[in-house]
């Protein structure tokens, strides 16, 4: 039964039982009574009938509202006593609850806070103790700490479903400033899922596990995978050691030119030491100055040739002990190198439909087959432009073909082309490169005057297909709290969000600091958050960004938040902050104080920007006001008082957030006392509690 419910059934039975008793008095005052007693008892009651029915109202309306008033007073009184008791039981051990109220529970409230002393008392030996205990492991975890910082190799340690356990300072630099790198974040969001996926697969069935892919920025990445196994041999983890392969190419290209212009340099001078030394050799009676000039040309060609090959030798040899780059490459990476590498030579497009294939190849080596063959199509055919695509054409090969409009080359010039020297480390020509990967190269006329050339390339061992999923005004003051019923919306990105338990999740509390209080008319000037994981609040991946309103900031915005026209002026616009921000959020549950006017603000640029949160939103106002209805305040600096939460960098967009994190971290820890641990739940107490404030607001209520 709930309370209010019990109470009026206990203020039922009190008037009740007034009434009975009373009747039963009357009842035995009349029956002992004379009968003439009787007969003037009843005619003064006739007589002071209306007055007897008021004093009798009156006094049960007494009652009741005696009765209503003391286990009002006490209802409240206990309920307080709960709520602040509950505070000392878990986020802030140091509050004292207040000793107000009916005696007895003044009582109860001293004796709570003696109990609550004693325990801090308690709590601190245990702390001082296990600090103690706690000191040797964690300088062992600094070291490692420490020895990670400084490995030049880039490591990242995530578990078995991609979330980031560890990184160090070598994976941020490989990586460079991507927001979706972090502690609990997810690594597809680094790197494909797919990727992962066929290097897992590849790890359980014993191979070795090492990839390539090309990350946001065009770069090559290697990426070496080792398993982490449990107690029980079962894989709970894995291990990523990352490689930027771009340098290596780039090397490995100038290399190449080297190489090329000195076949071609040597093949010019060789022919003209040939000739000089065959006229020398056809005519020996020549005049001794011909016979001076052509000698001359003959040491003037060994000069150019001696220092062509020194300059190449100098350059060239610390790049000649590299090792091919022989990984898993999916289809579509391998179409993107290729079609970055052959921009400067001809036009290319990529065909979208690219079927998931796994690839086992020197993807440099083949983009430079690609880009030869591109520039004798140029040079002696006319091409213009190329569509590249990938196909299957056999359970072990992949088929790469290059496609244009116009004549396809003789048979005999194509072969030729194929035996030329290439820009490739370690292979000699372009024949020798396909053949050292088991394939083959072929050029033929197409249909309707159109001709391709063909390559075969071999498919990774594992498995052709990736297993995985395919993924398709006034100044501001204090903001009025704003309700928005959209906040609680089951979109179908959140629906699997809402068996999932408290700790398990990774939070985005975040905050906006803007030109005004209007939503839709008003603009961003800056967002900050934070995120936190595991019931730990990470300040070092924090997001704080200053957004261009495209306007001037009026000056009562500027008293509060201080950010001035000049601050964001020649900052990046929402257009550039907002993308950056959503992969900072990316697969995290967002938090926010009165966050209903903030989500209002990015909903308001969805169309704009194509942006769309999807994620789950709590709001720590609603949240406190469903744990602590019998409080009035729940403004942040209210909660953060009650909470034990210092407020710093009030009115910063980063500082609104780090504080609202705290008071949020401990709201979390209330919800779980309570037995409330998933994100569904709390979202349900949440909706009430929209619905509650609504119905106070409406009816003027508080």
């Amino acid at each position: 039964m709930s309370p209010p419910r019990g109470r009026a059934l206990f203020v039922t039975l009190v008037v009740a039982y007034v009434v009975v008793a009373g009747a039963g008095l009357s009842l035995a005052a009349w029956s002992g009574l004379a009968p003439a007693q009787r007969e003037l008892v009843a005619a003064s009651a006739r007589d002071q009938a209306p007055a007897l029915l008021l004093l009798t109202g009156g006094a049960l309306a007494g009652l009741v509202w005696l009765v209503v008033h003391v286990i009002g007073r006490y209802a409240a009184t206990a309920r307080r006593l709960t709520a602040e008791t509950r505070l000392l039981l878990g986020p802030n051990p140091d509050h004292h609850v207040d000793p107000s109220g009916p005696v007895e529970l003044v009582e109860l409230a001293g004796a709570v806070n003696d109990l609550a002393e004693r325990r801090r008392v308690a709590e601190t030996e245990v702390a001082r103790q296990v600090r103690t205990a706690r000191a040797e492991i964690e300088a062992e975890r600094n070291r490692l700490a420490a020895l990670m910082a400084e490995l030049t190799v880039a490591v990242l340690v995530c578990n078995i479903e991609g979330r980031i356990l560890l990184y160090n300072r070598a994976a941020r630099l490989v990586l460079g400033d991507d927001p979706a790198i972090g502690l609990g974040r997810s690594v597809h969001g680094i790197v494909d899922r797919g990727l992962i996926t066929h290097a897992l697969d590849r790890i359980r069935e014993g191979a070795t596990a090492q990839v390539a892919t090309v990350l946001r920025d065009r770069r090559l990445l290697q990426v070496r995978l080792a398993p982490v196994h449990g107690t029980d041999r079962t894989l709970i983890g894995f291990v990523m050691v990352l490689e930027d392969e771009t340098g290596r190419v780039a090397n490995s290209v100038r290399a190449d030119a080297l190489l090329r212009d000195l076949s071609e340099g040597t093949r010019a001078s060789l022919g003209s030491i040939r000739a000089a030394a065959e006229n020398i050799l056809d005519s020996p009676d020549m005049q001794p100055e011909h016979r001076r000039a052509f000698i001359e040309v003959v040491r003037d060609e060994a000069e150019r040739l001696g220092d062509r090959v020194e300059r190449w030798v100098a350059e060239s040899i610390p790049h000649l002990g590299e090792r091919w780059l022989l990984t898993d490459v999916r289809g579509a990476d391998l179409l993107t190198v290729l079609a970055h590498e052959l921009e400067g030579f001809v036009a290319t497009t990529v065909d979208p439909d690219v079927p998931e294939l796994w690839l086992q190849v020197d993807s440099h080596a083949v983009a430079q087959v690609a880009v030869h063959l591109a520039t004798c199509l140029r040079d002696e055919c006319g091409l213009v432009a190329l569509k590249l695509s990938l196909g299957a054409a056999t359970d072990r090969l992949a088929q790469l073909d290059a496609r244009w409009r116009g004549p396809a080359p003789g048979p005999d010039t194509f072969n030729a082309w194929l035996d030329q020297p290439l820009t490739s480390s370690g292979a000699a020509s372009a024949r020798e490169v396909v053949e050292r990967h088991g394939g083959e190269v072929w050029c033929a006329a197409g249909a309707a005057g159109s001709a391709y050339v063909r390559m075969l390339l071999p498919l990774t061992d594992a498995t052709a297909t990736s297993t995985s999923e395919a993924r398709p005004g006034p100044g501001l003051g204090s903001r009025p709290e704003f309700y928005d019923f959209e906040l609680f919306e089951l979109r179908e990105e959140s629906l699997a969000w809402q068996e999932r338990a408290l700790a398990d999740l990774t939070w985005t509390v975040f905050d906006t600091e803007t030109t005004g209080l209007d939503p839709v008319h008003d603009e961003i000037i800056s967002i900050g958050a934070v995120r936190v994981l595991g019931g730990r609040l990470l300040r070092q991946e924090s997001f704080d960004r200053l957004v261009d309103p495209g306007r001037s900031v009026p000056a009562g915005s500027i008293a509060v938040h201080g950010i001035t026209t000049s601050m964001v002026r020649g900052q990046p616009s929402i257009d550039d902050v907002l993308p950056l921000f959503a992969r900072y959020a990316d697969d995290t549950v967002l938090v926010g104080h009165n966050v209903g006017f903030d989500m209002r603000l990015l909903r308001e640029k969805e169309e704009r920007t194509g942006i769309r949160f999807g994620q789950p939103v709590l709001d720590t106002l609603l949240l406190d006001a469903a744990l602590h209805p019998d409080f009035e305040e729940h403004s942040l600096e209210a909660i953060a008082g009650r909470l034990g939460v210092e407020v710093v960098g009030r009115h910063t967009a980063l500082g609104d957030a780090t504080v609202t994190a705290e008071v949020f971290l401990r709201l979390v820890t209330l919800f779980e006392q309570r037995g409330i641990d998933t994100l569904g739940e709390v979202l349900a107490a949440s909706r009430a509690t929209l619905h509650a404030r609504l119905d106070r607001s409406a009816y003027g209520s508080r």
